[in-house]
């Protein structure tokens, strides 16, 4: 499971990559967590758009949200499949700018983080699917999950899923509400194995008010 990621490229160089008409300002995040209110690149028939939404999909059918679990995630082998994600796969299709997420690795009784990002600092791009949830009393929430799939290359070392990372010239097909699901389908598959290097990281990232660059110091692994 995918359960935070980081976004620390100034706004500028998030907006040039991804392309959308807002010019938002936001601070460098190091450790973004579940339920917290995360950066979504998506489209409509005219240009990219800059919208704040919670990290956690509810389908827009959902009567009581506190009956219904974080999904913080969602399977790309199912997403097509399951009535909660089906109408958002095929209409609703965004990316979360990233330039690192964090995996942890079973080691006993507790759990190691990882920090996994390009060799060369580049951002990502993580394919995700939205839903804005309507309560009773006319409220309103917009709603994002992260889309995953197998791990592979350096990933599979310690975990058996990946994000799904969209190259940043598929993102125009990604992002396109007139694409043929079947097509963007095609675009859900692990990452390329050299894409991503990985960092041994200390536990800070396993409390999500811990924020700031020593979020992602390096430690040395253990010896053997």
């Amino acid at each position: 499971m995918t359960g935070r990621f980081a976004l620390t490229h100034s706004p500028q160089e998030v907006r040039h990559w991804f392309g959308y008409a807002e010019e938002p300002d936001f601070p460098p995040r190091y450790n973004i967590a579940p339920s917290q209110p995360v950066a979504v690149v998506h489209a409509d028939f005219s240009a990219r758009h800059f919208t704040l939404m919670r990290w956690g999909f509810i389908p827009a059918f959902i009567k009581d949200t506190a009956s219904y679990p974080l999904m913080i995630n969602i399977r790309s082998e199912t997403v097509q499949e399951k009535p909660s994600f089906r109408n958002a796969f095929v209409r609703r299709r965004c990316l979360l700018p990233a330039d690192a997420f964090y995996q942890w690795q079973n080691a006993g009784r507790t759990k190691q983080p990882f920090l996994l990002r390009r060799p060369d600092r580049g951002l990502l791009a993580l394919a995700a699917i939205w839903e804005t949830w309507s309560g009773m009393d006319g409220s309103e929430i917009d709603t994002v999950g992260l889309l995953t799939t197998d791990a592979n290359g350096t990933l599979a070392a310690i975990s058996e899923r990946s994000p799904v990372l969209i190259a940043r010239e598929a993102a125009a097909l990604w992002l396109d509400p007139l694409a043929k699901p079947e097509e963007a389908a095609e675009l859900l598959r692990p990452p390329p194995e050299d894409l991503l290097e990985l960092v041994r990281i200390a536990p800070h990232v396993n409390r999500a008010e811990n924020d700031g660059p020593h979020i992602q110091d390096e430690v040395p692994s253990r010896s053997t």
